[in-house]
């Protein structure tokens, strides 16, 4: 009796936290609807804004005018800083560790001195790992408006500016299907004009996810002339003076649409993860109740023999 009264107990056990992975499952669904619907309204505008503008920047390099300072390269990397978005809870599977160890790659690729700019309580593990951290930011679940990223992106493009570091890189998870999620390491400054990164959320090629590599390269081939320039469009004052404008929006656009792209993914990921949960208190409450009903008909047969026995001793 003592062991089916412990199986019971765990079979209990194990029913609440499948209600409590179930419950978080749902409330990570719904979460993950919403977040889909803010990345993909805006992935479009982010990634033809960026065209945008490198079109732009690249007319400048082609009539020989001076470039913007955020277009520069610098011929020595000094100092680089990350802006890692990692989740503010934890029960979402990979996710964070996914994008940790991206963040620590590309860290090994440049091998230069490297601060971190947090945003997501969970990127804090970073400070247990004897890694610099230059600043800390307060990251909502869903985002509304681009006010929200606001002065981290303001931070990174002073601090740039201003000589501190050479190259600002973002790492995130872009979205790709509510069962997959690739971590990412993208550039943000200085823009590279002939850069061959992937455009936000083209990690996959699901046509129905948003703007697509193939529907950039059907505009780019309608509208260029010669030599890789759009020749149509006439600029006032300036291409340089529009950049001036241009550049710092665009930058606050790809942050934002970085973080929408990683809402998503965590949403995602906590959703499959809690499903998954779900699925293995199911199997485990089976399997112990399997247990159970075989411990209960061996103790019942046990019993049974017993009296028999007792039975047949009285008889004789």
């Amino acid at each position: 009796m003592a062991q089916t009264k412990e199986i019971s107990r765990r079979i209990k056990s194990i029913a609440s936290t499948k209600k409590i992975t179930k419950a978080m499952e749902m409330v990570a669904a719904a979460k993950m609807r919403k977040a889909i619907e803010a990345v993909l309204k805006t992935r479009t505008y982010a990634n033809l804004s960026w065209e945008t503008v490198l079109r732009l920047a690249s007319q400048a390099d082609y009539n020989k005018e001076s470039l913007h300072p955020l277009l520069i390269q610098r011929p020595l990397i000094k100092r680089i800083a990350i802006i890692l978005i990692t989740s503010n809870r934890g029960m979402c599977g990979g996710y964070n560790s996914a994008v940790i160890s991206k963040a620590k790659a590309s860290i090994s690729k440049h091998q230069v001195p490297t601060d971190f700019i947090l945003a997501g309580k969970k990127g804090a593990i970073i400070y247990s790992q004897n890694y610099q951290v230059a600043a800390e930011f307060a990251k909502d679940d869903l985002l509304s408006n681009t006010k929200d990223i606001y002065p981290i992106i303001t931070l990174a493009i002073s601090e740039y500016l201003a000589g501190k570091y050479d190259k600002i890189l973002v790492a995130y998870t872009d979205f790709v299907n509510p069962v997959k999620q690739v971590a990412r390491v993208k550039q943000l400054l200085p823009l590279e004009i002939n850069g061959a990164d992937e455009y936000l959320g083209l990690a996959s090629s699901d046509q129905n996810i948003g703007v697509s590599q193939e529907l950039l390269a059907e505009k780019n081939q309608k509208h260029l002339v010669r030599d890789g320039l759009s020749l149509e469009c006439i600029f006032e004052p300036s291409p340089n003076e529009v950049l001036d404008v241009m550049i710092p929006r665009l930058l606050e656009v790809q942050l934002f649409q970085a973080f929408l792209e990683a809402n998503a993914s965590e949403h995602s990921s906590r959703m499959t993860a809690m499903h998954q949960a779900t699925e293995a208190a199911t199997d485990m409450v089976s399997e112990l109740t399997l247990f159970y009903n075989k411990a209960r008909q061996a103790s019942i047969t046990s019993e049974i023999a017993e009296i028999s026995a007792g039975a047949n001793a009285l008889a004789d």
